[in-house]
């Protein structure tokens, strides 16, 4: 029987909480405009819901005002009612096809409070890339019980999962410092 264990496998798993990580990261308000921003703001269009960005082109105007270019002129309402609801603490300003989206500057609480919630995102993350871990060694275990590799070739493996654990966690441990630091520039 062959052996269904692949590192490189593993290691192609450990990128995706990572991955989801990085997008998570990117949502999160910092004191820069950022079109990254608002990507998770749905608006009622056409009898659906849809992304912003399926209906409107997002750009940044200045350091904290980012502009939101409606494509459909009747749809400006609903893109500015979205943005309104959408939780981000956001109050856009109507022009036409043009929406006009200052950001507030962050106070010192609502810093922190962003800072736990990027932590919470880096713990899930960590959480997913050591169970992809556990699954790796698990593997390991049952092909060395099974026969299928010896058992100097399961540690050998077993040394090179947890390297590869090691450095995803290193990775997201900088992603997460990186977006610290940017939260809590005044």
């Amino acid at each position: 029987m062959a052996n269904p264990f692949s590192l490189e496998a593993l290691k192609t798993r450990m990128q995706k909480p990572i991955t989801s990580l990085k997008e998570e990261l990117n949502g999160l308000r910092t004191g820069r405009a950022s079109p990254s921003l608002l990507e998770p703001v749905m608006v009622e269009a056409y009898g659906s819901r849809v992304p912003l960005n399926q209906v409107a082109t997002v750009t940044v105007m200045e350091a904290r005002m980012l502009s939101v270019q409606v494509w459909d002129r009747s749809m400006a309402s609903a893109v500015e009612k979205a943005i309104r609801d959408s939780g981000l603490g956001l109050n856009p300003a109507g022009e036409g096809q043009v929406i006009r989206v200052p950001l507030p500057a962050l106070n010192e609480e609502r810093r922190r409070d962003l800072t736990k919630v990027a932590h919470n995102y880096a713990e899930q993350a960590r959480v997913g890339v050591r169970q992809i871990r556990r699954d790796g060694m698990d593997l390991l275990k049952k092909a060395e019980k099974d026969g299928d590799i010896a058992q100097d070739e399961s540690r050998n493996q077993t040394d090179l999962v947890q390297k590869a654990t090691d450095q995803a966690v290193n990775e997201i441990d900088m992603l997460l410092a990186v977006k610290e630091q940017e939260i809590m520039q005044v």
